[in-house]
């Protein structure tokens, strides 16, 4: 089950800083240990060049590339090259997006737009050069990456940050309604608090660098009573990549440990 072979998967923000396994280095390696040949995207290139090098390892098939996912050339740029390399793309994952705080009268309207621009733009920008290309193939499976900061207030003043990940959640069902006739499905995953080397700097910008103190809140903060891993996340996206999720589109796939049904 779960299998991609014959599949190319366009993966955006495939990279991890620093060490261990963010969400895109954990997706890009579980998709191609399932067979997909990847094409991985990221601003950083060291990092895009680490998570080939285990799929290369690993016996895989992964061609990476550097590019700004927030301009549009470069989208169209990354989009063909994918092409120019694999001659498709079935897969599609936007998995870009930081959150920076503050509230409506503390935040600037730069880091507003900016928000805007990493969190909901780079997935319109990526769509819309893709999908043309899913619809001609008559099939593609489009997984977003968003938050259950879309969803709920989770404990940090990041009010652009939700409104942006809310905002791709409708994005993506919207879209959805408009290609489910055309053989393309979109869809989806909403991580909760997940423990990644991402959340060492979430410590430093929201709780003053305090990050054991830090850590322990957010395992509290579970009714799992724990944050899952970049795998739980990863292993969402490949049954959203997989034929066995053939019939579902439009939806939100939320991995939390319960986090948004509870009210702690």
């Amino acid at each position: 089950m779960f299998r991609l072979e014959g599949k190319v998967a366009l993966v955006t923000g495939c990279g991890t800083r620093g060490e261990g396994w963010g969400n895109g280095k954990a997706i890009t390696v579980l998709l191609a240990r399932q067979g997909a040949s990847i094409f991985g995207v990221d601003r950083d290139l060291g990092a895009a060049e680490v998570t080939k090098q285990l799929i290369d390892n690993e016996g895989g098939r992964a061609v990476v590339m550097t590019a700004d996912v927030t301009s549009a050339d470069d989208v169209n740029k990354m989009v063909q090259a994918c092409l120019d390399q694999y001659g498709r793309i079935d897969i599609l994952v936007n998995n870009v997006g930081q959150s920076e705080p503050g509230g409506p009268v503390e935040m600037s309207e730069a880091t507003w737009d900016g928000q805007m621009d990493l969190n909901v733009k780079t997935a319109f920008l990526t769509m819309k050069s893709v999908l043309p290309i899913m619809e001609k193939q008559g099939s593609g499976s489009v997984i977003s990456i968003s938050s259950v900061a879309g969803l709920r207030y989770v404990g940090k003043p990041q009010v652009a940050y939700a409104a942006a990940k809310a905002a791709l959640m409708q994005l993506t069902k919207t879209t959805a309604v408009l290609y489910a006739n055309k053989g393309i499905r979109l869809n989806c995953v909403v991580p909760g608090l997940v423990f990644t080397p991402l959340v060492k700097r979430l410590a430093d910008k929201y709780a003053g660098g305090q990050f054991e103190a830090f850590v322990e809140h957010r395992h509290n903060q579970v009714p799992a009573g724990h944050m899952g891993d970049a795998w739980d996340v990863a292993n969402a996206v490949l049954f959203l990549a997989s034929d066995e999720s053939r019939y579902v589109t439009a939806q939100d796939i939320v991995v939390d440990g319960g986090l948004i049904a509870a009210t702690k």
